[in-house]
């Protein structure tokens, strides 16, 4: 599916669904922008988009395979981008909790042309925007990047702020907890963030030189929208730095609270064993087939009793004195 937007400078207006099939005519004016987004196209569709702009068949070829990484790769005429977007599914059960959807921009002087998969939450509200009015696709095409990665990065921060209320659920879990839930929820938690932080520490790197020498061109203008999206990618990555400590910090005291019950359970189990070990002994001495003294007295059996009361509680007095138990 092949959706257009063009905004007509010479008479300020947008316009919908316009016939590529005149490009040339469409971007005469430097002013002017074209913005093509294909959403769950074939190949076909791809490669005539492909030869209409003349992008280089890598380029493509990029496009119609998952890339496992955000990157940037400089043309002549135009900047070929590679984002990820994230989505979120915590009840997750037969995958990954976060999984990644590729968005392939390429950027030219007066175009950009989006490539996804599946419907993206972040083109789709810049679409809606570009529906109504030429807010967005006036000020350039750098300007419309940034208002699609920027949506991207928005979408982080309600899955930072989940991941933050699940680390504060474990905290206090992990003193409540004696199964194997915990272990996995912890385990979870973690290839989590370090998913998230595989999605954007390369996304970060591409707008990395924008306050300086720029990896791609940006209008003096738009400069601080840009400046602005670092700051909320190193926030994110930032915050994930802490959650991947504080996951780490409560799989060791995890670990360390199941070994100290394990230990207090392990002690007091010898301590049982000692006590009934002389018990034993001496139930085992006197139940010999051979003749014994007293053992003709009626009063045989609670002498040994006794016996074997009183040294019960004398090591478990020796024991607590020690501070065994």
């Amino acid at each position: 599916m092949i959706k257009t937007y063009l905004y007509d400078a010479a008479r300020d207006i947008m316009c919908h669904d316009v016939d590529l099939s005149s490009k040339e005519q469409l971007l005469a004016s430097d002013n002017s922008l074209l913005w093509i987004d294909l959403y769950d196209c074939s190949e076909n569709e791809l490669h005539q988009i492909g030869e209409l702009f003349d992008f280089h068949p890598l380029a493509l070829e990029d496009c119609l395979q998952e890339s496992p990484r955000a990157k940037l790769d400089k043309y002549d005429d135009y900047n070929f981008f590679v984002f990820h977007s994230l989505r979120y599914f915590e009840d997750a059960e037969e995958e990954d909790e976060i999984s990644s959807i590729e968005l392939d921009v390429f950027l030219g002087k007066n175009y950009i042309v989006t490539i996804h998969p599946i419907a993206l939450s972040a083109v789709g509200k810049v679409a809606r925007i570009c529906l109504r009015d030429n807010e967005l696709m006036n000020r350039g095409p750098d300007y419309l990047l940034y208002k699609i990665v920027d949506n991207m990065v928005d979408d982080c921060f309600p899955i930072i702020e989940r991941l933050g209320e699940r680390i504060d659920d474990l905290e206090d879990e992990i003193f409540l907890s004696k199964g194997q839930v915990t272990t996995e929820e912890i385990l979870i938690l973690k290839r989590t963030i370090i998913l998230l932080r595989k999605v954007l520490i390369p996304q970060r790197r591409i707008f990395g030189n924008v306050n300086g020498r720029y990896s791609f061109f940006v209008n003096e203008e738009n400069v601080p929208y840009y400046l602005d999206l670092i700051d909320h990618l190193d926030s994110i990555l930032d915050t994930s730095n802490t959650y991947r400590d504080l996951a780490n910090s409560l799989m060791e005291t995890y670990y360390s609270i199941l070994t100290g019950r394990s230990n207090e359970t392990i002690t007091i189990l010898t301590i049982i064993s000692i006590i009934m070990m002389p018990l034993t002994v001496i139930t085992g001495f006197f139940g010999m087939n051979v003749q014994l003294p007293g053992e003709h007295s009626p009063y045989a059996v609670w002498y040994i009793l006794c016996g074997m009361i009183a040294l019960s509680v004398t090591m478990l007095s020796f024991f607590r004195y020690r501070k065994w138990i």
